[in-house]
């Protein structure tokens, strides 16, 4: 079962993670916390660690109006939201890689007719946003 949606791209760390971001807020998508992964492994491992994990981002994304309608049909779909983006790329990479959960994830956790509608909502965008990545 894959559990995300997954795009390659032939752009720099940065353009892709700039490009991300402007992706995700043309779906309605705001960035609502940062996780430098990277940054992590070398404070707490070393700097071996970091370096072997490449640069490595989670965007904690979230489109306000769909959170609310998920929560308002089961409030326990706060324990996966916001949706995580990754945006990572190995050391030795010429590509970076972007990834999405994929919400029909959600909708194998709950009985919502809501949650589903949510999901759904959810999952088009995020595959848009993605392919966006690609198109450019």
């Amino acid at each position: 079962m894959s559990y995300t949606h997954t795009v390659t791209v032939p752009l720099t760390w940065e353009e892709a993670v700039q490009r991300t971001r402007e992706a995700l807020a043309g779906q309605g998508f705001g960035i609502l916390s940062e996780i430098d992964v990277r940054a992590t492994f070398e404070a707490k491992l070393g700097a071996g660690a970091a370096a072997e994990l490449g640069d490595y981002i989670i965007l904690g994304a979230c489109n306000p109006a769909l959170a609310s309608r998920a929560l308002s049909a089961d409030p326990d779909m706060g324990a996966l939201l916001p949706c995580n983006v990754v945006v990572r790329r190995g050391s030795d990479a010429a590509e970076t890689t972007i990834q999405s959960i994929d919400p029909q994830t959600m909708v194998k956790l709950s009985d919502s007719p809501e949650v589903r509608d949510v999901a759904d909502d959810a999952d088009g965008r995020l595959r848009a946003a993605l392919a966006s990545l690609q198109a450019r």
